[in-house]
């Protein structure tokens, strides 16, 4: 019986750029489903005349590395038509000695041909595309489910209106608290076994970024980079103090920056800057640091699933689901450490506090913040006396339109 492959929200984005001419590239770790989505578009949206190549395989990456031309003539001997639309599908494009110069001449030369191209680290891929593709591509970026897909894998189904919310809130909270632990990666999500989410996730932490990442990067000292990598996972949430990491692992700010980048680039961590109006008072220059899933920060940090859920990995919840429904994210923070956790800035201005618990929710710097810049708060948390309309609340941060 072939497995459900589950539609993500990205297809609709995709969708859109379905009959341009531009190549569409799909960025994001390994395991996040790109495959899954690359084969959910090819059983529901093309009929005819697709062609799926996986790069992994050695024969179908050394045919792309001879060039355009003969993926083109290998495409018309499959029974391709040149007077139809092609639809090419490329899986992990970065196996390419020089994908840029293949999309470049596709792009120009065949333009009959749609070319949709996937890959697991735009720090390999940078140094690949050796020249401009302004204008040839449409990127994409794929995260790990966030938790409305997460639901959707789970084959549970809301109606979730302000009248029902209190109703189905209990089970909400129980279902928040399982995907905050595990996080959102596809295959840890579909496992019930807790013992076989930890061997997965750990094979997805020992594979792509002890080995693939640290390969990419040609990292030589292993333990400070993975001394690194727990140290991070410890400190999501929080402002990153490079100076102090150099200090902690013995080695120098110049190379803590160049791991910092190569882990942003291959989608481990993400930098968020602080908000600021010019003003002196709000001097803190150094961003915050967040780790990309909730289940590899418990991992890489603690070494296993914790029963509870920590202050830090909560706000590392509310931040992951904020950026993967397309916010700018900032936050805010005083040399009299007055602190929002979140600012957004879309149309309007909304500050965002999140409290995994409601009792330990101090409000006063969110009113300050309001009352200075003119803008809307939220608190966001799941315990509460009141915590069907909290767990609302945090529910409404994944639609576009309401933030």
């Amino acid at each position: 019986m072939e497995e459900k492959i589950y539609k993500r929200k990205l297809v609709d984005e995709i969708l859109r750029y379905l009959n341009s001419k531009q190549a569409i590239v799909i960025y994001g770790a390994r395991q996040v489903g790109k495959t899954s989505l690359l084969k959910y578009l090819i059983q529901n949206y093309f009929t005819e005349h697709v062609f799926y190549f996986d790069l992994e395989l050695k024969e179908l990456l050394d045919l792309c590395n001879k060039g355009a031309e003969e993926v083109y003539k290998y495409l018309l001997q499959k029974g391709a038509d040149e007077n139809k639309r092609i639809y090419l599908i490329i899986d992990e494009v970065q196996y390419m000695e020089n994908p840029s110069n293949f999309i470049k001449i596709l792009h120009d030369h065949y333009p009959n041909v749609k070319l949709l191209v996937s890959g697991s680290s735009t720090f390999e891929i940078k140094k690949k595309f050796k020249e401009s593709l302004a204008g040839r591509t449409i990127n994409f970026e794929l995260y790990p489910l966030d938790f409305e897909e997460f639901l959707i894998f789970k084959n549970k189904k809301y109606n979730l209106s302000e009248e029902n919310i209190q109703n189905i809130n209990d089970e909400l909270i129980i279902l928040a608290q399982e995907y905050i632990i595990f996080g959102g990666y596809p295959q840890i999500v579909m496992e019930n076994s807790e013992e076989k989410k930890k061997v997965y996730l750990s094979q997805i932490i020992n594979t792509y970024i002890r080995k693939d990442i640290r390969d990419i990067g040609n990292i030589r000292n292993i333990s400070s980079f993975n001394k690194l990598l727990e140290i991070l996972a410890s400190q999501s949430g929080q402002i990153l103090n490079v100076l102090k990491l150099s200090g902690t692992l013995g080695i120098n700010k110049a190379t803590i920056l160049e791991y910092l980048n190569l882990l942003e680039n291959t989608f481990v961590i993400k930098r968020i800057k602080p908000f600021h109006k010019n003003l002196r008072s709000e001097l803190t220059k150094n961003p915050k640091v967040f780790i990309l899933d909730t289940g590899m920060m418990h991992l890489l940090w603690l070494k296993e699933f914790p029963k509870i859920i920590f202050g830090n990995v909560f706000e590392t919840f509310v931040f992951l689901e904020l950026m993967k429904s397309g916010k700018k994210i900032n936050f805010w923070r005083t040399t009299n450490q007055q602190e929002v956790d979140f600012i957004i800035s879309n149309n309007k201005l909304y500050a965002i506090e999140a409290k995994y618990n409601f009792k330990d929710s101090n409000i006063k710097n969110l009113i300050f913040f309001s009352e200075r810049y003119k803008c809307e708060i939220m608190v966001v948390g799941l315990i509460s006396q009141k915590s069907g309309k909290y767990i609302w609340e945090l529910l409404k941060l994944m639609e576009k339109d309401q933030v």
